[in-house]
C-alpha cells in the first residue's frame, strides 16, 4: 500500500460529483421516512459496471440482499448487532473458503481473487447505511454497526492464534484494493493473500507454524482511529512472528528497514488526503523511526519465489539541524525527522509503523516488520477485461512467495 509507482492524484470534476451521490430511497417511500444518508465514495463506486461485474462472476451479488433481509427482521438495536456480527463473518468465511478451494465454485472468476470481499463488503455498509429500521436508530448506533461489520468482514475479531508450544504463530495483515479512481479493476495481492492464508499452516524446522490473518482498509482515518492498535494489541504478545504486507514496487519484494512518523498525503479510498505526523497515543513519546525485526538478511537470501526480494534500507529524512528533506540510502542518521520511510509515507509505511511501535510499546522481542509485494499487473494490452490469465498468474505466483517468505521467516 504505498505510493512508490507513478500515479494519478486528480479525480475530474464530473466523477468526483458522481462519486458523492446518494443513492436514493425507492419512489414508494414514505415522506415520512427521513432521507437516507449519502453513500461514502468507496460505496458510490459500487454503480459502476466493473464492481457489478466482479460480484456477478463471483456469485457474492447476491450478500446484499441477504443482509438486507436479515436487518430487517431485527427489532431492536440488540438484534441488529447480532445480524450485523453473523453476516460480517459469513462474508469473511465465504472468502477464506472461496480463496482456499473450499465449497462449490460459484462464477468464473479466479477463486484466488480479493476483489469479491471488498466490492461486497461496501454493498453491505451501503444497505446497513441507508436501512430504516422499524425502531429508532441514533446516529451513535449506526456508526457502532458500521464498525461491527468492518472488524468481522475483514477477519480483524476472529484471529485465533493457537495456544501451546508444539504450533507457531504468525499474524500476517493485508489491504483492500485502492487507487481505484486510476483503475477500478485494481486488485490487491497483500488482501489476495491473506484471504489465501488465513488458518493454513508452514512448516518450520521447529515444526508447523499457523497463519492467521486480517485485512486493513485504505482509509487515513482508520488508522488514524486506532484500527490497528485495536487488532493487534492482544495478538502481538501471543505471536512469534507478525508480518504486515502492502502492494509496493514493480516487479520486486521489499523487506522495509525502517517505518517513519510521517504521512505524505497521497489520497485515500475516500479520496482524503492527510500530510501530518502520524496520530498514535502519547504522542510525547512517539519516535520519528521504527525498526523491522524480520530476518531481513535470511529472506533475501532465499529462494522464495520467481520475484527477486530487496532489503530495502533507504529512507527520506529532514536530517538533525536541517530543513531540507533528503534521501538517506542506507537508513535515518541520529536525530533526523522521518518524511518517509523505506516503504514511502502512505498507509503501507503506517501500518508498518503502527504494528512496530506497538511491538516495542509492550515491550515485545519477536519477530516483525513490513513485506511490500510486487504490484499486480494485467496482461500486455489487457486494459478493459477484469481478469486475464496473466493477471491471474502474477498473483498466484505473489500469493505463493509470501506464503514463502513467510515460512523462511518462521524459520528457528
Amino acid at each position: 500500500m504505498s505510493p512508490i509507482p507513478a500515479r494519478a492524484t486528480v479525480v475530474g470534476t464530473a466523477l468526483a460529483a458522481a462519486l458523492t451521490l446518494s443513492v436514493p430511497l425507492p419512489a414508494a417511500a414514505s415522506a415520512s421516512v427521513p432521507p437516507a444518508p449519502v453513500a461514502t465514495v468507496e460505496e458510490a463506486r459500487l454503480a459502476h459496471a466493473v464492481p457489478q461485474e466482479i460480484l456477478r462472476r463471483s456469485g457474492f451479488d447476491t450478500e446484499a440482499t441477504r443482509f438486507g433481509k436479515a436487518l430487517d427482521r431485527a427489532r431492536s438495536f440488540g438484534q441488529a448487532r447480532e445480524a450485523v456480527q453473523e453476516r460480517g463473518s459469513e462474508l469473511w468465511e465465504r472468502a477464506v473458503d472461496r480463496a482456499q478451494g473450499n465449497g462449490p465454485a460459484v462464477g468464473d472468476l479466479s477463486r484466488d481473487d480479493d476483489r469479491p470481499l471488498y466490492w461486497a463488503r461496501l454493498s453491505l455498509t451501503l444497505e446497513l447505511r441507508q436501512w430504516q429500521p422499524s425502531f429508532r436508530l441514533t446516529d451513535g448506533q449506526r456508526a457502532r454497526l458500521l464498525d461491527r461489520l468492518e472488524r468481522s468482514s475483514r477477519g480483524q475479531d476472529s484471529i485465533d492464534l493457537p495456544s501451546g508450544k508444539r504450533v507457531k504463530r504468525v499474524v500476517m495483515t493485508g489491504f483492500d484494493p485502492f487507487t481505484l479512481d486510476r483503475d477500478i479493476r485494481i486488485s490487491n495481492p497483500s488482501g489476495a493473500s491473506a484471504l489465501a492464508l488465513d488458518g493454513t499452516l508452514v512448516q518450520t524446522a521447529d515444526g508447523p507454524a499457523r497463519i492467521e490473518t486480517a485485512i486493513f482498509p485504505v482509509r487515513w482515518q482508520d488508522f488514524a482511529d486506532g484500527t490497528v492498535e485495536r487488532t493487534l494489541r492482544k495478538q502481538l504478545p501471543k505471536a512469534d512472528l507478525f508480518t504486515t504486507v502492502s502492494q509496493g514496487r514493480v516487479g520486486r519484494f521489499d523487506i522495509e528497514r525502517t517505518n517513519g512518523a510521517w504521512r505524505g498525503g497521497f489520497p485515500d479510498n475516500l479520496n482524503v488526503s492527510r500530510t501530518e505526523t502520524v496520530p498514535v497515543a502519547d504522542p510525547s513519546t512517539q519516535p520519528q523511526w521504527t525498526s523491522t525485526t524480520l530476518p531481513h538478511a535470511r529472506i533475501v537470501a532465499s529462494p522464495t519465489g520467481r520475484f527477486p526480494v530487496y532489503d530495502n534500507r533507504a529512507v527520506t529524512e529532514i536530517p538533525a539541524g536541517s530543513t531540507t528533506a533528503v534521501l538517506a540510502p542506507n537508513g535515518p542518521t541520529p536525530g533526523s525527522t522521518a518524511r518517509a520511510g523505506g516503504g514511502g509515507d502512505y498507509l503501507s509505511n503506517e501500518i508498518a509503523y503502527r504494528a512496530t511501535l506497538l511491538r516495542d510499546r509492550l515491550g515485545l522481542t519477536n519477530a516483525g516488520g513490513h513485506v511490500h509485494t510486487p504490484v499486480l499487473q494485467f496482461g500486455p494490452g489487457n486494459t478493459t477485461q477484469i481478469t486475464d490469465p496473466v493477471f491471474v498468474q502474477n498473483r498466484l505466483d505473489i500469493i505463493a512467495q509470501v506464503r514463502s517468505i513467510i515460512q523462511v521467516a518462521a524459520q528457528p
